[in-house]
């Protein structure tokens, strides 16, 4: 990832959060290639939302979009500044082994 790319990305996180409770989940699709049949969703660590609560989300993201008719590939940048996720690869691959012949999961996970 370039820096701009880096820099757009950053400033997306911290000037959007998600709308989440912990019963119900308000969700909406951060970014939707519709015509490349892509979602891209970017999540950022903070206090109370850490490796396993973003895996938790990803993994109800997942599922959402394997049903989701204009989505083949889902991209999920995990924006990581405080270094919360303790085993980076592991939840990536963990993560990317969800992948299926409806959905390709791609999972990147940016620390600073």
């Amino acid at each position: 990832m370039d820096l701009r790319s880096n820099h757009i990305l950053h400033m997306y996180l911290y000037d959007n959060q998600r709308n989440t409770t912990s019963g119900h989940v308000t969700s909406r699709m951060d970014f939707l290639l519709k015509n490349e049949k892509i979602v891209i969703e970017a999540k950022k660590t903070r206090k109370g939302l850490g490796p396993k609560e973003v895996s938790d989300q990803i993994i109800i993201d997942i599922a959402r979009y394997k049903e989701h008719s204009d989505c083949e590939l889902l991209i999920c940048f995990i924006y990581d500044p405080e270094g919360r996720i303790s085993n980076p690869v592991g939840l990536k691959n963990d993560l990317e082994k969800q992948s299926s012949k409806e959905l390709k999961i791609t999972i990147e996970i940016i620390t600073s």
